[in-house]
């Protein structure tokens, strides 16, 4: 197994080049930061950071079901969706079973399938050239469906590659899939999807009980660095994977902030907004270069830079601007850029011009 490889820190930079005023733009962060709101409970957190937290999360838990108009019973919250990822496989897989994954699906899912044992099929991405480049090929995925598969992982929109996949498409698929086979339908940029069209499955709960929806504050909510996630799902396996979850895996601080921040619905619709206009913007810019940009329902880009995309890379570097290389996931030629703000993103499209100018 090789380690999953997070994008590299600022402060990581700081000391291998020795320059100061750097941007990061390469871990999906949203650049607004969380709601005052949030803020303000976290800080308030703070006393009572010597005892233990709600291990059941019930005033998170609380807030969400009414948000979600979902029972209690649905949720599962977890320490960021990673471990949501991993609790889901160690809860459902076995070294006898298989799960499903897309060739250019977030990195998470074979590493959370192979550490249980079981086998990971890998099945083929769409076509480079089609509407939605290296997205997930729903027939593909139907297809590498095995008697002893028991996970399907869809991330919608994906990561890296910001495609979707149409609803009723999706819909079609969850409907047609084994009953013994759980889906996962991994929403972690929802807020950002919601403005381009892309669905979500959260109403297909109550008729599909082998449908799990995972989601995300480390995105649009602006909580990455406390780590706070939740899995809805039916109330059996909602027991099953809390079965596995571990003891006091969010802590006070997390689930102060992330109920705060549900209750600050304008905050995360504004910077979805904002984020949104300037994904547009910035792709328009890019393809005006002469890069092509895959379409993307989340807050970043996969820009097309060519067989010099590692070199472009170390020199964004360099320049003091850090986007991530797609190398690893068999996207050589391509780099993942976040959206950040305006002035940052202008930062990026100067340095990449005059990167491109260069002999």
């Amino acid at each position: 197994m090789s380690p999953y490889v997070p994008g590299k820190p600022i402060s990581e930079l700081e000391r291998e080049y020795g320059i100061s005023g750097i941007i990061k733009l390469a871990s999906n962060e949203n650049p607004y930061g969380p709601s005052p709101r949030a803020l303000e409970a976290m800080r308030g957190a703070l006393d009572s950071v010597w005892l233990y937290p709600d291990g059941s999360g019930h005033e998170l838990k609380q807030a969400l079901a009414a948000h979600l108009r979902v029972p209690a019973a649905c949720l599962t919250l977890g320490n960021g969706s990673n471990e949501l990822l991993l609790m889901l496989a160690e809860t459902f897989l076995t070294a006898q079973s298989s799960a499903v994954c897309s060739q250019y699906g977030f990195a998470i899912y074979p590493l959370v399938t192979r550490a249980t044992g079981a086998r990971c099929i890998e099945a083929p991405a769409n076509a480079p050239g089609g509407a939605m480049p290296y997205g997930h090929d729903l027939a593909a995925m139907a297809g590498a469906i095995a008697a002893d598969t028991r996970v399907v992982f869809i991330a919608n929109p994906n990561n890296p590659t910001g495609t979707w996949v149409e609803r009723a498409q999706l819909r079609s698929f969850i409907s047609a899939a084994p009953a013994h086979t759980l889906i996962v339908l991994d929403e972690a940029y929802l807020e950002f999807a919601a403005l381009s069209g892309c669905g979500d499955g959260l109403s297909w709960l109550s008729v599909q009980p082998n449908l799990v929806v995972v989601r995300t504050f480390s995105k649009a909510y602006g909580l990455a660095g406390v780590r706070v996630a939740y899995a809805v799902s039916h109330p059996e396996v909602a027991e099953a994977l809390n079965r596995y979850r571990p003891a006091f895996n969010v802590s006070n601080v997390a689930q102060a902030g992330a109920t705060a921040a549900l209750a600050d619905q304008a905050h995360v619709a504004d910077a979805a907004h904002r984020i949104v206009a300037e994904r547009e913007r910035m792709a328009a810019a890019l393809r005006a270069m002469g890069m092509s940009c895959a379409p993307s329902a989340a807050n970043f880009l996969m820009v097309e830079v060519g067989p010099g995309a590692a070199r472009v890379y170390e020199q964004l570097l360099r320049g003091g601007v850090i986007v991530r290389p797609l190398g690893g996931y068999g996207l050589a030629q391509h780099l993942r850029v976040s959206v950040g703000l305006p002035a940052q993103n202008d930062r990026l499209l100067a340095l990449l011009a005059q990167l491109l100018r260069a002999p």
